[in-house]
C-alpha cells in the first residue's frame, strides 16, 4: 500500500506486499515517518505515562518528565491534585525547569522571571506596567491567558498519565479489561516506595523496545541467563496477552510450571544453553510468592511509552522517551510496596541485578535492538521478517509467534494511515 508522506516529500512510503508478515525498514529510519508518529500518537489521543505518585508525595514536590520529546513537569499542588504541565515558559519559550526532582511553591523562568504556580497559572510579570511610563505590557494583557500549557491528568493506583488531546478515552478503557488485570496486580493502591533509578540511552527506532516485549519468541533464545537459571523454559506456562486493537502487550510466564507432553531435551536442543554457570547468590532467581497471579513473570507494554516489569520479586516501570527515529532515552524506575519488610526490599534490590541498561537480562535487549537498528540503517535489504505463527494476531498461547508485533502494527498503520 503506498500513502504520501507528511512534510510534503514527493517520496511514496510504501509497505511491504507480505503486509503485516514484514516490517519496511523505513518505519525506523525516516524522520518524516518519526515527525508523524510525534503529532499522531505521542501528542494525538493516548495516554502517555509520566510519573508515580510516589515521586511527588507532598504539596510542591514536582519531577521534570516528558511526553514523546516535549519536557513536561508533574507536580502536587497545594490543593493536593496532580498537575501536568509543559515546561516551557509561555513568554520566549525556555524551557524553565532544570532540575529532575524538587519541591517549591512556585516556577520562577530564569530568563525574565515569569512566575507561576505549580498548576500552571501565570502569577507574576516583572515590570508588566513598564517603568516611569514607558515600555510593559499591552493595557489588554491579561495573567488568566498566558499560563503554562496544561495537559489532561489521569491517574490509577499511584501511576500519572497525561495527554496533550483534548478529547481522549478515559484511562480504564484506553488501557482495557486484558491489560489492567496485571496492571492492577503490580498496582494494587498499596502506597509504593522508591527503590532507586537507571538512566540510559538506546540506539534504536521507539517502536523496537515494543517490538522486543511483544516477542516472547527471543526470550529462551537471546537471554541463556533465563535458561541456564531456569526462569523460564520454551515448554513452561506462557502467554502473550493483547489488548483488541493490539496496541498493549503483556509477556507472560510462570517459572517452574512446565507443561505437560513437552520433551524439554528436544526443546533445549533448539537453545544454545550455558550450563557451566553458577550463581553466587541464590536470591538472584529466588520467588517468594505475594500476588494473587498465576504468573511469576509479566512484561507490559502500555502504548505508546510505559513499560511495567514484574520479575520475581523484583518491581520497576520504564520510560521511553523517543530522541529522533534512531534513539530513545531510558527511564528505569524500582520499587517496591511501603509496608514490604526489610527483608523482602533486600530481595527486590539484589533482584534489580536483572534489569536496568547493565543488568543480566536488560543489557542483552539493548543490544539486540541496536544491532536491528543498524542493519536497518545501514543494510540494501529494506524490510524484516514477522512470519513466525503465519498470519495469526493478538493473544497467544505459545512463546513461538510473532502475532502480537503484527496486530500492533496493525493498528500502528491505522493510526499512521500506513
Amino acid at each position: 500500500m503506498s500513502v504520501q508522506p507528511p512534510n510534503g516529500s514527493s517520496n511514496a512510503f510504501v509497505w511491504p506486499e507480505e503486509g503485516l508478515n514484514a516490517v519496511p525498514d523505513w518505519l525506523y529510519t525516516s524522520d518524516e515517518i518519526y515527525q508523524r508518529e510525534l503529532e499522531r500518537i505521542f501528542y494525538g489521543p493516548t495516554w502517555n505515562y509520566v510519573a508515580l505518585e510516589a515521586e511527588i508525595p507532598n504539596h510542591g514536590d514536582y519531577k521534570r518528565s516528558w511526553v514523546g520529546e516535549a519536557p513536561v513537569i508533574v507536580t502536587r499542588g497545594a490543593d493536593g491534585n496532580v498537575h501536568v504541565v509543559e515546561n516551557r515558559c509561555a513568554h520566549r519559550g525556555a524551557e524553565f525547569c532544570r532540575s529532575l526532582t524538587g519541591n517549591s511553591k512556585e516556577f520562577i523562568c530564569p530568563y525574565h522571571q515569569w512566575t507561576y504556580d505549580l498548576d500552571g497559572s501565570l502569577r507574576a510579570v516583572p515590570f508588566r506596567r513598564g517603568v516611569k511610563g514607558k515600555g510593559g505590557m499591552p493595557a489588554d494583557f491579561k495573567l488568566s491567558e498566558h499560563g503554562l500549557r496544561k495537559l489532561r491528568v489521569a491517574t490509577r493506583n499511584g501511576v500519572v498519565f497525561a495527554s496533550y488531546a483534548d478529547h481522549v478515552e478515559p484511562l480504564d478503557q484506553y488501557i482495557g479489561p486484558e491489560i489492567l488485570k496485571d496492571f492492577d496486580t503490580l498496582f494494587d493502591g498499596r502506597p509504593l516506595k522508591i527503590l532507586g533509578y537507571w538512566r540510559n540511552t538506546l540506539y534504536g527506532n521507539w517502536k523496537l523496545y515494543h517490538e522486543n516485549l511483544k516477542d516472547p519468541y527471543h526470550a529462551t533464545l537471546l537471554h541463556t541467563f533465563l535458561v541456564t537459571f531456569g526462569l523460564m523454559k520454551a515448554g513452561q506456562k506462557s502467554a502473550m496477552i493483547a489488548d483488541p486493537l493490539g496496541r498493549h502487550g503483556t509477556m507472560a510466564s510462570a517459572k517452574g510450571d512446565e507443561e505437560e507432553g513437552v520433551d524439554q531435551k528436544a526443546v533445549n536442543k533448539e537453545m544454545r544453553k550455558m550450563i557451566e554457570l553458577e550463581l553466587e547468590d541464590g536470591r538472584v532467581v529466588g520467588f517468594v510468592p505475594e500476588f494473587k497471579s498465576p504468573w511469576t513473570v509479566t512484561m507490559q507494554t502500555i502504548w505508546p511509552n510505559f513499560i511495567t516489569q514484574r520479575e520475581l520479586n523484583t518491581l520497576g516501570v520504564r520510560h521511553i522517551v523517543p530522541r529522533g527515529p534512531d534513539s530513545i532515552d531510558m527511564y528505569w524506575t524500582m520499587f517496591g510496596y511501603a509496608d514490604d519488610t526489610e527483608e523482602m526490599t533486600k530481595l527486590r534490590l539484589c533482584q534489580s541485578n536483572l534489569m536496568g541498561p547493565a543488568g543480566f537480562l536488560g543489557i542483552e535487549d539493548n543490544e539486540a535492538i541496536k544491532w536491528v537498528q543498524e542493519g536497518a540503517r545501514r543494510s540494501v535489504t529494506e524490510k524484516g521478517l514477522t512470519l513466525l505463527g503465519g498470519r495469526d494476531e493478538g493473544t497467544s498461547d505459545t512463546l513461538i509467534t510473532e502475532a502480537a508485533v503484527r496486530s500492533m502494527y496493525r493498528y500502528y498503520r491505522g493510526v499512521m494511515g500506513l
